[in-house]
């Protein structure tokens, strides 16, 4: 909350305007906010990582949703981070899944948060996780050797993030002990290729834990439609 205010008492000093439109004063201004998606959407990535679990989006990553996912996350803009969080949010409820869930958001390398000055994907995880009533737990952590994945390919980033990513013993305890039978979610900022989100589910199974959906406030336009339940085809 007081990053809110922060955020908000910069815009009418430094005179800022809304991240859709341009309009001057808030950065996102009530005509835009209102346009937003209220329902999400299958957002399975083509060609889509083998076993993916099924992924779900608000949005494309264009126009309005892709201002805020890059101002929130390489400007600090950290008013939009409320927004996006609803996003997210809408993105977990289409997914549907039944029974207790936990949001688990896929890390960013200590480096770029430190450069950041935050960590975008957690924050907006643990605010959707308040809006839906339903923990946001950080499980997972990222290995030595992951490189930036700005510019690669499928396949590049695929190399790039295999075993990248893993679940400490201690967290792992906590939520045995906390959410027994919980079904997670992987929370991601924007679905490009699957790669990471199919790595962070990876990790998370590999020590005995059950990944129900893959969520994201956006992905690319490289996403087939189909059926929302439908299973996604095993192509590399």
């Amino acid at each position: 909350m007081l990053l809110d205010v922060l955020d908000g008492a910069l815009d009418l000093l430094l005179g800022g305007h809304c991240v859709g439109c341009e309009r001057p004063g808030r950065v996102l201004c009530a005509c835009c906010a209102a346009a937003l998606p209220t329902t999400g959407r299958p957002a399975w990535p083509t060609p889509t990582p083998a076993g993916l679990a099924p992924p779900w989006a608000a949005d494309e990553y264009t126009g309005t949703v892709r201002a805020m996912v890059l101002a929130h996350k390489e400007h600090r803009v950290l008013a939009l981070a409320r927004p996006l969080a609803r996003l997210l949010a809408t993105a977990v409820e289409t997914a549907g899944l039944d029974g207790p869930i936990v949001l688990v958001p896929v890390p960013s390398r200590p480096a770029v948060v430190r450069a950041r000055g935050h960590d975008p994907t957690r924050s907006v995880t643990a605010r959707a996780a308040r809006l839906l009533h339903a923990p946001a737990v950080p499980l997972l952590r990222t290995r030595a050797g992951l490189v930036d994945q700005a510019g690669l390919d499928a396949g590049q980033r695929a190399a790039n993030l295999a075993g990248s990513l893993h679940v400490p013993s201690a967290g792992l305890r906590r939520l045995a002990r906390t959410r027994p039978r919980a079904r997670l979610i992987v929370c991601d900022d924007v679905i490009t290729s699957g790669a990471t989100a199919r790595e962070a589910q990876r990790a998370l199974e590999s020590v005995g834990l059950s990944v129900g959906a893959i969520a994201a406030v956006a992905a690319t336009r490289r996403i087939s439609a189909g059926p929302a339940l439908s299973p996604a085809p095993a192509s590399d």
